[in-house]
């Protein structure tokens, strides 16, 4: 069985599930499968269309088009580049940083820590290394944390407590300081990016045919109220 028929079971599993838990004012899962970490990039293709988030997707860096796709519909990878060093790609090589500054959704996590890592802390590892290896700035590493508890299981209750009450909305306006540590112009940057780009997109489509930002304020209050 294939990994992209997998992907449309597990989603189409989860979706029935949540549907019923939903009916019962209980708690709904994310689909964040392990997926773009080797072997062929269809697999992404695939999990693109049906996951939230994903943990790894390194392998986007063979595929510009869908890497585009991943930043336009803000899909979450998770990448844990110490797990990749030892496994399937050196450190210097990993394109995380390339990810990060061309706005894509990504964060830090660990993989496996007893095998990969040396510390006991080894989420603060994969921080403490890449910010030394990519150097990266104390407001970098802010935005890829914040983006680690948007991509997250936790309710959105816990997000507010940890964000600040709208922190679903990608527009400075989302974004309280004195909680994330991320300036407000770092985000009003990133959403002015995308305005720009969903913009350019637009000019080349037909009236209905037109992309909707998902980084748009109106978008997202409609999608978490």
């Amino acid at each position: 069985i294939n990994a992209e028929y997998m992907g449309y079971r597990m989603w189409a599993n989860i979706h029935l599930l949540n549907a019923a838990r939903a009916a019962r004012s209980m708690s709904t899962f994310t689909f964040r499968p392990h997926c773009g970490e080797s072997g062929y990039v269809q697999h992404l293709g695939a999990c693109f269309l049906v996951a939230n988030s994903i943990n790894h997707g390194i392998q986007l860096r063979h595929t510009p088009a869908l890497q585009y796709f991943y930043y336009l519909e803000h899909i979450g990878l998770s990448v844990s580049p110490l797990s990749n060093n030892h496994l399937f790609l050196p450190y210097s090589k990993n394109p995380f940083p390339d990810f990060f500054r061309r706005g894509l959704n990504v964060t830090l996590s660990t993989d496996d820590p007893l095998q990969f890592h040396q510390t006991q802390e080894p989420l603060i590892e994969e921080y403490s290394i890449a910010s030394k290896m990519w150097n990266m700035s104390t407001t970098d590493m802010c935005e890829i944390a914040r983006h680690s508890v948007l991509q997250s299981g936790l309710e959105g209750s816990v997000k507010a407590k940890i964000l600040g009450e709208h922190y679903y909305l990608e527009s400075p306006e989302g974004n309280v300081p004195h909680c994330s540590n991320l300036p407000g112009l770092r985000l009003d940057f990133r959403w002015r990016m995308m305005e720009e780009e969903v913009k350019l997109i637009n000019m080349y489509l037909t009236p209905d045919s037109q992309l909707a930002n998902v980084f748009s304020d109106q978008v997202r209050r409609e999608h978490f109220k």
